[in-house]
């Protein structure tokens, strides 16, 4: 008698419109009546529903539960299919029913009771990842204070250098704070810490590929390697942007990865269009700032090497200089 009541224990799940568990309805006693009357043992604040709008109970086996409607405006969706009142029809564990505006899902012992799953990765803190966060920020921090240093002129006061340190960490702070409630709306998880983190490694990454990015390629003579540079934070903001919106929308993170990837990419098409008429289309022409002599890896040109590579533009450059005599002698002539 026990054994039979215990594979009869069924919950009802009444789910958000973001398909999260809003609440659980443990049933305690067959059949179930679902609706909008008090009298219902599952009631629904929905102004569409019926006052009882259905009925969930066994079959005469005791072994599919199923579901009834009862006469109404609005009926109801089992996953995919509409369901018929009057009709009992099977409702399988994991499947929605729609009833109006409110979305159901029974849990059940039918197909036996799934095994504990870990905790996320992303709630688990271990004893490594506490200073994680610290140190990410230091690092940034010293990162910045470079910067200010190599850009000041010596013996600049100290006081120079914390604005320009401590307004990014303020901005980064608050990014994630904003992050971290609209999880909380969407989650209800509070997830300051694990979207700061996403930050500060984006952030960090994009910091130190466009300090290297100048240097490796006047070390290794590739001018053309500063392409990456304008495409460096456009991808990094759309990285940065899928790290946390799947944190938030974690069950549709490949339609965000796939909506983001196109936007990236008509965004560079468009300054493609821009900038058809420049020698590259991203990045500088040249290297607008060297670094140190000693960074230098390859190979010294002979200056003649220069003199022939320029040579083509030998004629473009006297085509301009007759151009600009011509103009200047009317302007003479036209003054006498």
């Amino acid at each position: 008698m026990e054994q039979a009541a215990m594979s009869r224990a069924v919950a009802v799940e009444v789910l958000g419109h973001d398909g999260q568990v809003r609440w659980v309805h443990k049933v305690g006693q067959w059949p179930l009546r679902i609706g909008r009357s008090p009298e219902c043992d599952l009631v629904l604040d929905d102004p569409h529903l019926a006052g009882e709008h259905a009925l969930l109970d066994w079959d005469e086996a005791g072994e599919r539960l199923c579901l009834q409607l009862q006469p109404s405006l609005n009926g109801g969706w089992l996953g995919p299919q509409a369901v018929q009142p009057g009709a009992p029809v099977e409702w399988p564990d994991a499947t929605v029913l729609q009833l109006s505006l409110s979305r159901l899902r029974v849990r059940s012992l039918r197909q036996g009771l799934a095994p504990e799953e870990p905790l996320p990765a992303t709630r688990q803190i271990k004893s490594w990842q506490r200073g994680l966060i610290p140190g990410l920020v230091l690092l940034w921090a010293l990162l910045l204070w470079f910067d200010q240093w190599a850009a000041l002129d010596p013996g600049t006061p100290w006081v120079d250098f914390v604005s320009p340190v401590l307004w990014p960490l303020g901005l980064l702070a608050l990014w994630a704070a904003v992050w971290a409630m609209v999880t909380q709306l969407f989650r209800h998880w509070f997830a300051f810490a694990e979207h700061l983190k996403c930050a500060l490694v984006c952030v960090l990454a994009l910091h130190l590929a466009s300090m290297a990015l100048p240097n490796v390629a006047y070390a290794f003579n590739v001018p053309r390697l500063m392409a990456l540079d304008a495409m460096l934070y456009p991808v990094g903001l759309t990285l940065l942007l899928w790290w946390q919106a799947r944190l938030v929308w974690p069950r549709i993170e490949r339609v965000l990865g796939l909506s983001l990837g196109l936007m990236l990419l008509l965004g560079l098409g468009v300054t493609v269009a821009k900038r058809q008429d420049q020698q590259y289309w991203f990045g500088p022409n040249y290297l607008n700032a060297l670094p140190a002599p000693q960074f230098r890896m390859a190979s010294p040109k002979p200056p003649q090497a220069l003199i022939e590579a320029l040579r083509p533009l030998e004629a473009q450059l006297q085509r301009q200089a007759e151009k600009d005599n011509d103009g200047t002698a009317q302007d003479g002539a036209g003054g006498d």
